[in-house]
C-alpha cells in the first residue's frame, strides 16, 4: 500500500504539472489584461507536440535523439524523492537533497550537449549561458537547503519536512534567509524573468529556448514538460519546506486528502506571487545575472550564520 501511494505521488507530479503551468500563464494574462487561454491549455500543447512528427537535422547524433528521453526520466526521478502530499514513504530513505540536485544536474548535462550536438550558433550560446547560470545557482541552492537541514540534523527531505512540523510554528531568522534565497535559485533554474523569459525567441535574450530551438514533434513535447516539471519540483520544495502544515504525517485517507488540498492551494498562492513579480518586473542584462545569484548565495549564507550564531549556541 505505501509503495501504492509513493508511485500515485509521482504520477501526481508528472500530471499536475502543465496544470500549474496553465495556472501559472492564465494568472499573468489577468494581470496584463489580456485575454487568458483554458487552464488545461498546456495539456493541449503537449498532445498536438506528441501527435507530430519530429524533425531532426542529418548533423543530429544518437544523443540530440536520446537526451529529451533522459531530460524527462531525470526529471521525474527527481520528483519521486520530494515529498508532495505525504511524509515517510517508502521513497524516503533516497529522498535527500543531494540526490535531487543530482538528478537536476543530470538533466543539465544532457540538454546542454542536446544544445550543442548540431552545432548552431544559438544551440551553443544557450548552453554556454545555461551552465554559467547553473554555476552559480547551484551552490546558492546548496547553501539555502543546508540551512533547513543544519536545523533538522540530516539532509533527508522528509526527514527535514518532519522535524519542522514537530517543533510547529518557529519564527527563525535562517528560514526567511534561506527562503528569499531559495526563490531567487528557483527562479533562475526555471528560466523564469527576470533571469529569462520562456516565450521569447529573441537571440540576445535567450537561453532555455535556445537549447531547444532545433527539437519539434515528441521529443519538444517531452522537454516542454520536463521544464514544467521542474518549475513544480521548485514550488514543492518552497510550500513543503518553509511552509509544510498541512501535509499528511499517516496514510489515511483523509489525512492524503487534506495533503492534496493543502499542496495544490500553497502552489497555486505561489505562482500568484510568481505571476505579480513576473508583471511587475523587467527582464534583466545577462551580464547582471551574475549579480543577482550572488545576492541569493549571500542570502543564504547570512541564513547559515544566523543559525550558527542564534540556534546552534543555544
Amino acid at each position: 500500500m505505501n509503495w501504492l501511494i509513493a508511485i500515485l505521488q509521482s504520477a501526481l507530479f508528472i500530471i499536475l504539472a502543465p496544470l500549474l503551468a496553465g495556472w501559472l500563464k492564465y494568472c499573468k494574462c489577468r494581470l496584463q489584461n489580456r485575454k487568458a487561454p483554458s487552464l488545461l491549455q498546456p495539456y493541449q500543447d503537449l498532445l498536438k507536440l506528441s501527435n507530430k512528427q519530429p524533425v531532426v537535422s542529418e548533423q543530429a547524433s544518437w544523443l540530440f535523439i536520446t537526451a529529451p528521453y533522459l531530460i524527462f526520466s531525470a526529471t521525474a526521478l527527481a520528483a519521486s524523492v520530494v515529498p508532495l502530499i505525504v511524509v515517510d514513504l517508502p521513497t524516503s530513505a533516497s529522498a535527500d537533497v543531494i540526490v535531487m540536485v543530482g538528478f537536476f544536474a543530470f538533466a543539465r548535462f544532457f540538454l546542454t550537449l542536446a544544445g550543442l550536438d548540431i552545432g548552431t550558433a544559438f544551440g551553443g550560446m544557450g548552453s554556454s549561458r545555461e551552465m554559467t547560470i547553473s554555476s552559480l545557482a547551484e551552490p546558492a541552492m546548496l547553501m539555502a537547503i543546508f540551512t533547513l537541514t543544519m536545523t533538522a540534523s540530516t539532509t533527508n527531505l522528509s526527514g527535514a519536512i518532519a522535524h519542522v512540523l514537530d517543533e510547529g510554528l518557529v519564527l527563525r531568522p535562517s528560514f526567511v534567509f534561506a527562503l528569499f534565497a531559495l526563490v531567487l535559485v528557483a527562479i533562475a533554474e526555471t528560466g523564469r524573468i527576470p533571469v529569462d523569459n520562456p516565450t521569447t525567441h529573441l537571440e540576445l535574450t535567450m537561453i532555455h529556448e535556445a537549447m531547444i530551438l532545433e527539437y519539434s514533434g515528441r521529443y519538444l513535447a517531452l522537454i516542454e514538460w520536463a521544464s514544467q516539471l521542474k518549475l513544480m519540483l521548485y514550488g514543492v520544495l518552497i510550500a513543503n519546506i518553509f511552509f509544510p502544515w498541512g501535509i499528511a504525517e499517516t496514510f489515511a485517507l483523509k489525512d492524503l486528502g487534506y495533503g492534496l488540498l493543502a499542496i495544490l492551494g500553497k502552489l497555486a498562492l505561489l505562482a500568484i506571487f510568481l505571476a505579480i513579480a513576473e508583471t511587475l518586473v523587467a527582464k534583466m542584462r545577462l551580464f547582471r545575472v551574475q549579480e543577482y545569484l550572488s545576492f541569493a548565495y549571500l542570502l543564504g549564507l547570512i541564513g547559515m550564520l544566523s543559525h550558527i550564531i542564534l540556534e546552534a549556541s543555544r
